[in-house]
């Protein structure tokens, strides 16, 4: 069983949306890179929120400040676990990250997206407070492992439920042609 740790957070002051994932899986890890693997879908799904459908291919600097630059936080809900794999269901022995502390040092994030299963029961069970004070919402995993979601459901999801919408069209509104 692997002692898995998580990433700092990628987020700044002008972050209005924070997505939380679980725990990065062995390829993230290896990388050391959020969401490295490249069967998972959550860079395609970002790249249509801000309409960068070519930011899978960025660098992965480039990336993560493409988020920043649409007001978009990453962190994961869990700070160290044991795992086998890279299964939010194989997540033994977790400790949170100090969620409560990120926000109070960032109080520009008025939303919370809990990518997947695994991230928002962890949060719901070290922070059920928090959800009553901001605007928090349950999404499905980008993760390979959930074939149930089709790409372009992924996106309709993310951009109707986390409102990523309007981040998606102050990005649409703004873009330099």
């Amino acid at each position: 069983m692997s002692n898995c740790k998580s990433f700092k957070p990628s987020i700044d002051n002008n972050s209005r949306v924070l997505i939380l994932g679980s725990m990065p899986g062995v390829k993230s890890l290896e990388d050391q890179q959020y969401y490295a693997h490249p069967q998972n879908r959550f860079w395609k799904v970002m790249g249509y929120i801000c309409n960068k459908p070519e930011l899978p291919e960025f660098d992965y600097d480039l990336k993560l400040k493409t988020l920043l630059d649409n007001n978009i936080a990453l962190w994961d809900t869990i700070k160290s676990c044991k795992r086998d794999g890279s299964l939010d269901s194989k997540i033994q022995n977790e400790t949170p990250n100090d969620i409560r502390k990120l926000l109070k040092k960032y109080p520009n994030i008025k939303t919370i997206c809990l990518n997947g299963n695994k991230s928002y029961s962890a949060f719901k069970k070290y922070f059920s407070d928090l959800i009553e004070k901001y605007t928090c919402y349950k999404m499905p995993s980008t993760s390979p492992a959930n074939a149930r979601y089709s790409l372009d459901k992924l996106i309709e999801e993310y951009r109707l439920s986390c409102q990523l919408d309007l981040c998606y069209n102050f990005c649409k509104n703004n873009q330099i042609k």
